[in-house]
């Protein structure tokens, strides 16, 4: 039962569209064939006349059947040639038409005996080959029903000899051989090519998975040769190193030259494979890189297999675990510190209101509270962190989002001392896939820090917010520029660890916290430089076709 089981199923496959195409192809060599046979049939009767009627038994009908059998071949070969695809009933038919008109020949002619019978078995294979089933078995059938018939009827009709149901006897027997044997072999070969067929498909199934694992990996992966010239890049490389869309050919890539730090880097391993490259900027707003490489074809080793690593990811996780344990503490413990914290900024509100304070006790009162303040923010921050909650991203208009922003920013320090923040929006801007209000708060803190800064320097309390697209005009991006101080070059890798701050009165966590939400959403926060004065915070939004 398994084993008919099996046979059917594999029956079913072998039908398949390749099956079908490949035999669509086999009926028209076989019609080529029938075409020639019928005009070597023809062409026998003027080259070779015949002047007596003793070599037929009916001269006209076998004329008329040679003539209408190359009229029959002649109309299908016009068909096939129209473009009309043979089905199994036009095959059927077509195999039935050669069995029965040769046989009439045969019969028109001088028997069983003639040579004409060696086309019937011709006939019977090319039945069995295309249609290897029970069908081929009929065909088999029908051809040695119709030799002993015409060999019986000549026997009894015209006193023919034995030795013609013998012949047909023989001729029987080959049919079937050729059936069978037939049979099997294109059951065997139906079965490779469906294999075949269906190995191919899955091998071409595999590689189109891979194809978008590879471009949907966070890894950057490059193939170069040895001269630095990129073969291939896949999407999370092109964004790590040009910020570009990986929608280009690779003769594209190939004429991209590699940012310099990675060319001498692989200058170094290839004087050196065991060497390890130190980590790397691409450019000034591309996050920190570590670049591994391999020898792709060990044989020639002309090839190199380049990975390219987030060295933020890897820091961030080791700052996330650190803060991780950090945050489950300061929330087991933060009403044990509260209370004892709000009872010392209550005693100080208390001495404050003492008329027996000189100018030293309230010296130490502002000290207490604006320190009871500090230790009270630290402990909100660190208790957002453990608290963060999954982004709920939505596609944005990020020009009509920032103008919105502006408004509702400046709606929440009115007065006096209202600040200026300078929208500028270049043309056209890409949307952006990101949550409202992660994205929100992290503009928040980049816009107090501005106005913070600006101030102190220069007594205005202005910033600018300026919206653009990436160079492959894909991807938004937003900036916080400020005319503060700026930040010197030695601390310019450090103002996104936590704890760190320029800011005696700040907690350290603020643009920490700032790239976490942006890091949640798919987007990178960095500072640019670009010589100018004051700091430059800039949000890259991730493509919104390619986030995962």
């Amino acid at each position: 039962m398994a084993q008919d089981l099996s046979d059917k199923a594999t029956s079913r496959s072998a039908f398949g569209p390749p099956a079908k195409q490949q035999q669509a192809r086999l009926f028209r060599i076989y019609n080529h064939y029938r075409v020639v046979i019928s005009l070597v049939l023809l062409g026998l009767l003027f080259f070779d006349p015949f002047t007596t009627d003793t070599k037929f038994r009916w001269l006209e009908y076998y004329q008329a059947g040679i003539v209408i059998y190359l009229a029959i071949n002649g109309f299908t070969a016009m068909a096939l040639l129209s473009g009309i695809q043979p089905r199994q009933r036009h095959i059927t038919l077509s195999i039935l038409i050669d069995i029965l008109v040769l046989h009439g020949l045969l019969l028109a002619s001088t028997g069983i005996t003639n040579g004409l019978a060696n086309l019937v078995i011709v006939s019977v294979a090319a039945g069995n080959i295309l249609t290897p089933s029970r069908i081929g078995t009929f065909y088999a059938a029908l051809a040695a029903i119709c030799s002993l018939g015409i060999s019986g009827w000549a026997v009894i009709a015209i006193n023919g000899t034995a030795d013609d149901i013998v012949r047909a006897g023989s001729l029987g027997i080959l049919y079937f051989a050729a059936a069978f044997v037939l049979q099997s072999i294109s059951r065997r070969m139906i079965r490779s090519e469906a294999l075949a067929s269906s190995r191919a498909r899955s091998l071409q199934e595999l590689e189109e998975i891979n194809q978008q694992i590879i471009q949907r990996m966070r890894t950057g992966i490059l193939v170069l040769d040895r001269a630095g010239h990129i073969r291939l890049a896949n999407a999370a490389a092109e964004e790590l190193l040009f910020g570009a869309s990986p929608h280009t050919e690779d003769i594209e890539h190939r004429a991209r030259h590699l940012p310099a730090p990675l060319r001498q880097g692989l200058e170094a391993w290839l004087r050196n494979p065991n060497m390890r490259i130190e980590p790397f900027q691409a450019s000034g707003t591309s996050p920190l890189l570590q670049a591994n490489f391999t020898q792709l074809d060990q044989e020639q080793g002309d090839l190199v297999l380049v990975f390219i690593e987030d060295m933020s990811k890897v820091t961030q996780q080791a700052q996330q675990m650190k803060l991780a344990s950090l945050g489950r503490l300061t929330a087991g413990i933060a009403h044990e510190i509260r209370n004892p914290l709000g009872a010392i900024s209550h005693a100080a509100q208390l001495m404050e209101e003492s008329p027996n304070l000189d100018d030293g006790d309230l010296r130490m009162l502002d000290i207490i509270r604006r320190h009871s303040r500090r230790v009270n923010g630290i402990i909100e921050n660190v208790l957002d962190l453990s608290r963060r909650r999954a982004a709920n991203s939505e596609l944005i208009d990020v020009g009509e989002w920032l103008q919105e922003f502006q408004h509702d920013f400046l709606q929440t320090v009115e007065g006096e001392d209202a600040p200026t923040i300078e929208l500028v929006l270049e043309a056209p801007l890409p949307q952006a896939r990101f949550d409202k209000s992660q994205i929100e708060q992290v503009m928040v803190n980049l816009c107090d820090n501005g106005l913070r800064y600006s101030k102190q320097q220069t007594g205005q309390n202005q910033i600018q917010l300026i919206a653009g697209a990436t160079e492959d005009r894909e991807r938004a991006y937003v900036d916080v520029r400020d005319f503060g101080p700026g930040i010197g070059a030695e601390h310019r890798q450090s103002v996104f660890e936590p704890f760190f701050t320029t800011d005696k009165s700040g907690t350290g966590l603020g643009l920490y916290l700032a790239r976490e939400l942006c890091e949640a959403n798919q987007a990178h926060l960095s500072l640019v430089d670009d010589e100018q004065p004051g700091c430059r915070f800039r949000i890259t939004f991730a493509h919104p076709g390619r986030m995962i």
